[in-house]
């Protein structure tokens, strides 16, 4: 079965107040990404009206030109083909969405399945070239009740919460924005597609007007799509103007340039165009030196004070640890033989994390002491607890409370 390989693949790989439409300005049509949050605004990007920061519809510019409201079946999954989105094979792909009548609540969700940016990384990730309807029910099947899916549990965050399904097959962490090209180093040459950044531009034009009434907008995934649902937030919280917009990442921690090689970060910058799908004004995000993604933490808190960012992370996950490993020893894994980042060098640039980056009032952390890797998406999320604190209690805080809180070994 397709989903059992890609979910396979996942774990040796990297892999998240009412709304006012009216308020919000649109660019013109093209190629689905949202206007003014790459380093160069693209045609016709409208002004950013004046606020006063807090993250409310004064302060936001949605940029989406609304395509067709989504209709579907009542609290069932149902695939939605989106023609524009492409994978890296260049094959189109879509979404998947679980509307729930009558709820104002969305959750956003990104998958993971690792990154290419070498021959070896671009191999773990070659299950998922592409992903069409066939393979999202098989996900469907195995994993569409799971976790933060499942409808069953009172104890569930998200439980009666309109469900959006975002595929991963782009190899780029949901950030990409360049096509045609081939990755360095590959033994055999491709026309690769890295769009994902590009494709969650096409699903916006859909999401926004399905869910034109929306008051709190959850963005969340898992490794990749946890980097992803980061990378996206800010423009996830400009389409949706003036509702509450969470961020949920599992398992995609960013790290400060001491334990994120700058040289690994200067490969994701140029292979998949990373630095035109960041926010053009977070300029520490782009270190001279290819570094200061983890900037991009400090950029969000202080843009968005009223919303609640959270991050979950094992404490030595080792699927993370043999990504940020290819950096290591000024990235002599891009070109040859690499280990994983050792788990006590893992832990610390966490704890930098946690210490330097995560200070303010709407930044949270759950920690959990392993080398395991996601959790929200599978069983392990209603069995973990870290400091007499479930994991499920902890993102209910995060989501419902509005009460960011740090839980550590």
């Amino acid at each position: 079965m397709r989903v059992t390989i890609a979910v396979a693949a996942a774990s040796f790989a990297l892999a998240t107040v009412s709304l006012t439409l009216a308020a919000c300005a649109s660019a013109p049509a093209g190629n689905g990404a949202i206007g003014g949050n790459g380093a160069t605004p693209g045609p016709g990007t409208p002004a950013a009206p004046p606020g006063d920061g807090d993250g409310t519809v004064a302060d936001c510019r949605s940029g989406v030109v609304p395509g067709a409201p989504i209709t579907a079946p009542p609290d069932t999954w149902t695939w939605v083909d989106v023609p524009e989105a492409k994978c890296r094979d260049g094959s189109s792909t879509g979404i998947g969405v679980r509307l729930h009548p009558g709820s104002t609540q969305v959750a956003i969700y990104l998958e993971g399945g690792g990154a290419c940016f070498h021959d070896a990384s671009c191999a773990i990730n070659d299950v998922l070239q592409s992903w069409s309807e066939s393979d999202f029910n098989a996900w469907v099947g195995v994993t569409g009740s799971a976790g933060i899916f499942d409808t069953t549990r009172d104890d569930n965050p998200l439980r009666g919460w309109n469900m959006v399904y975002v595929p991963y097959c782009t190899g780029d962490v949901h950030a990409g924005a360049r096509e045609h090209v081939d990755v360095p180093g590959d033994a055999a040459p491709k026309d690769q597609m890295f769009v994902g950044y590009t494709n969650i531009g096409w699903y916006l034009r859909r999401l926004v007007p399905t869910f034109a009434g929306a008051s709190h907008v959850v963005v969340t995934g898992i490794s990749a799509g946890g980097f992803g649902a980061a990378l996206n937030y800010d423009r996830v919280a400009q389409a949706f103007c003036g509702a509450r917009v969470t961020l949920v990442d599992d398992s995609g921690p960013p790290m400060a340039d001491a334990y994120l090689a700058p040289c690994l970060q200067q490969r994701w910058r140029d292979l998949w165009n990373l630095d035109s799908t960041l926010p053009a004004d977070c300029a520490a995000c782009r270190g001279a030196d290819g570094g200061g993604l983890v900037n991009y933490v400090d950029y969000l808190s202080k843009k968005y004070p009223s919303q609640q960012l959270g991050l979950i992370s094992a404490n030595q996950d080792s699927v993370i640890s043999l990504f940020f490993g290819y950096g290591e020893n000024n990235c002599a894994g891009l070109t040859g033989p690499s280990a994983p980042m050792a788990g006590a060098t893992f832990e610390a640039g966490l704890d930098d994390l946690r210490s330097n980056y995560f200070s303010r009032a709407n930044l949270g952390s759950y920690i959990i002491p392993s080398i395991s890797h996601t959790w929200t998406t599978a069983l392990t999320f209603y069995t973990t607890s870290v400091q007499s604190t479930p994991l499920p209690t902890w993102m209910n805080q995060m989501v419902n409370e509005q009460l960011p809180t740090h839980v550590q070994p």
